[in-house]
């Protein structure tokens, strides 16, 4: 019959109140530590940062039942909730102290269908490029035996972070 799934978050206004302080590097490790609590979309879609370098940031996550569209298969807005978790990350772990970005756009190219049976799936985000006020990130999707589910790029603007 009926499925149900319970999660809990904590108050996101604790890392937002955090972005800025410290470098974006730093801020990642801190929430990637469980030093700083994740935004409520990982909690909401059962994801995780896995792993966080400068330029280079991975989330995970297991496909559940939870994740499906009418079809039957992984919903196409749960690809680029990883995607772009995984591009706007990647800009944000090359910040300064003091800076913040914001997506301005994603383009996703979706190329796999994912199921239950496809297993953990790694989104990959990495720069490609930085200025003074923008940055360009690509971002793929693949699965345990590395093959490519989807991959996307996006632009982020960077801005100075007020009060940091």
């Amino acid at each position: 019959m009926g499925r149900t799934r319970t999660y809990e978050w904590e108050d996101p206004a604790v890392s937002a109140a955090a972005v800025g302080r410290a470098s974006g590097l730093d801020f990642l490790r801190d929430m990637q530590a469980g030093r700083l609590p994740g935004p409520p979309i990982l909690a909401t879609l059962d994801f995780r940062l896995e792993a966080v370098d400068e330029g280079r940031v991975v989330f995970a996550l297991t496909p559940g039942e939870d994740h499906y569209n009418p079809i039957g298969s992984v919903h196409g807005g749960v690809y680029a909730t990883l995607l772009d978790s995984a591009a706007g990350c990647a800009v944000q772990s090359t910040l300064p102290a003091g800076m913040g970005y914001t997506s301005l756009d994603l383009t996703v190219k979706f190329l796999r269908r994912i199921t239950v049976d496809t297993g953990p799936v790694r989104a990959i985000g990495t720069v490609v490029n930085s200025g003074r006020t923008t940055a360009l990130a690509q971002a793929t999707l693949v699965d345990a035996k590395e093959r490519l589910l989807a991959h996307a790029t996006s632009s982020c603007l960077l801005f100075p972070v007020s009060g940091a």
